[in-house]
């Protein structure tokens, strides 16, 4: 059985998509931008500053299903521009404890919004 997560705490889906889905104990996010939640814009253009909102829709997500940052397994990080990286980790790693999610990141040429950062993840809570 599939159930759509939906909070106000995350950017709306501006598309044919959920914010995330749950599926038995899998919690699939769908990509979140650096978008403020009550304002539907993007954050200003500072990489740590999109990071950070990224971040916090996601959680706001994984609060709405009942898991936190602890039950995510697999995240995908794109990124506008790789040399943003170095950046990106010293936020991502305040958010993440060890065992750390496994990961890719990815250069894309162009994100939504012209965000510098897009952010889903796969989380695991078992019952």
């Amino acid at each position: 059985m599939k159930k759509s997560i939906h909070t106000e705490q995350a950017p709306q889906p501006v598309g044919c998509y959920s914010q995330a889905l749950l599926t038995g104990s899998f919690l699939f996010v769908s990509g979140q931008l650096a978008i403020m939640p009550a304002t539907g814009e993007l954050v200003g253009p500072d990489i740590k500053e999109q990071t950070t909102r990224v971040l916090e829709n996601t959680k706001a997500i994984l609060t709405e299903a009942g898991m936190t940052l602890n039950d995510v397994v697999k995240s995908t990080l794109y990124l506008a521009d790789i040399d943003h990286l170095a950046a990106v980790n010293e936020i991502y790693g305040r958010y993440f404890a060890n065992p750390m999610p496994a990961r890719e990141t990815i250069e894309a040429a162009r994100l939504p919004k012209d965000s510098g950062i897009e952010l889903s993840v796969i989380a695991y809570k078992s019952h």
